[in-house]
């Protein structure tokens, strides 16, 4: 009789233990929601970093794909009723735009290093976690079928010889195309800037609206010359064997802190810090080796053949002046351009 009760006993606690260990399991799968996520990021650059956030915290993401103009519209489109709790990628230029508008919510990440001072806001309502310096891709048929250097100036980009071969996005839906054009406004002042895209728009094929689309198409040889960031231009270009090559304007250049921030009334506030925080950790910024981004954790490593910033000459870009200006310098562009 006691044997069988203890017996009783060991089978109750075992069962016991059973559900509380099946109840346990079940909360952890219910403990985050799906995030909700806006990328600038092209679509299979983003789902290669998010499929790997996923398999590392278990936590799934819900994606939109747009350029960094196109998000940003949409954030404050839904600022009474926001769809998004993470906007991912894209130059700090339309973060700090964003923020500008109390479009955001401040999050200082959980870091296991310094990030410098202009890799984020004060308030931390931006965080900047990779970056890039703008740069040219030449089909280098097109090249030698002129007996042609790529160009190593902004003022190469007016010759003749390009009219109606150049390609690059419109300012006003890409972060890469309006950090062209804010670069171009800090060397020459907004009307010098005016009065040089007007000549430079002589020799244009089109404007698109993603910034890196322009890279296939040099490489196609449907145009022969792209403006896009250099990490960009070596991933989707070089890397893929594509017929082009990487150069950059011998005044200087304007470059991207690229961002990620929280948008403000986010619905997955946990998550969407979760989230960021993965962003900088040395697992996620080792990802950008394959895309050539330059990661701000010191402890990553960096692509072979990355051109790092120091590697090059840079303009003192003042991102912050050209984040807080964005639609009135849009708004310039476009009323002498017409476009």
């Amino acid at each position: 009789m006691r044997k069988a009760l203890c017996v009783l006993v060991i089978a109750l606690v075992a069962m016991t233990a059973v559900t509380a260990a099946g109840s346990q399991e079940s909360e952890q799968a219910k403990a985050y929601e799906t995030l909700h996520v806006y990328t600038a990021f092209d679509t299979e650059e983003a789902q290669y970093y998010i499929d790997a956030f996923t398999a590392s915290t278990g936590i799934k993401v819900d994606m939109v794909r747009m350029s960094a103009g196109e998000v940003l519209a949409r954030i404050e489109a839904e600022r009474s009723n926001p769809q998004a709790s993470v906007w991912f990628g894209g130059s700090n230029t339309s973060h700090i735009n964003a923020a500008s508008k109390d479009l955001l919510m401040s999050y200082e990440p959980d870091l296991d290093f310094d990030l410098p001072s202009n890799f984020h806001a004060e308030d931390y309502s931006w965080n900047g976690f990779y970056t890039g310096a703008i740069g040219f891709v030449t089909n280098t048929a097109f090249l030698e079928e002129h007996g042609l250097e790529a160009p190593q100036s902004w003022e190469d980009l007016l010759d003749p010889v390009y009219e109606g071969n150049i390609e690059m996005a419109y300012p006003y839906t890409s972060g890469t195309a309006y950090t062209t054009w804010a670069t171009r406004i800090q060397m020459l002042g907004l009307e010098g800037a005016l009065d040089w895209w007007e000549e430079f728009d002589k020799n244009m094929h089109m404007y698109t609206k993603s910034g890196s689309a322009c890279i296939a198409r040099a490489g196609l040889g449907e145009v022969a010359v792209g403006i896009g960031f250099s990490h960009d231009i070596l991933a989707k270009g070089i890397n893929q064997g594509y017929p082009v090559v990487l150069s950059f304007p011998k005044e200087g250049t304007g470059y991207e802190v690229g961002g990620v921030s929280m948008i403000k009334g986010a619905k997955q506030v946990e998550e969407a810090q979760i989230f960021i925080d993965w962003t900088f950790t040395v697992e996620a910024q080792n990802l950008f080796q394959k895309y050539s981004r330059l990661p701000v954790n010191p402890a990553a490593t960096v692509a072979e053949g990355a051109i790092r910033l120091s590697d090059i000459e840079l303009i003192d870009y003042d991102a912050v002046k050209h984040g807080l200006n964005k639609e009135a310098n849009v708004k310039a562009w476009r009323d002498r351009l017409g476009k």
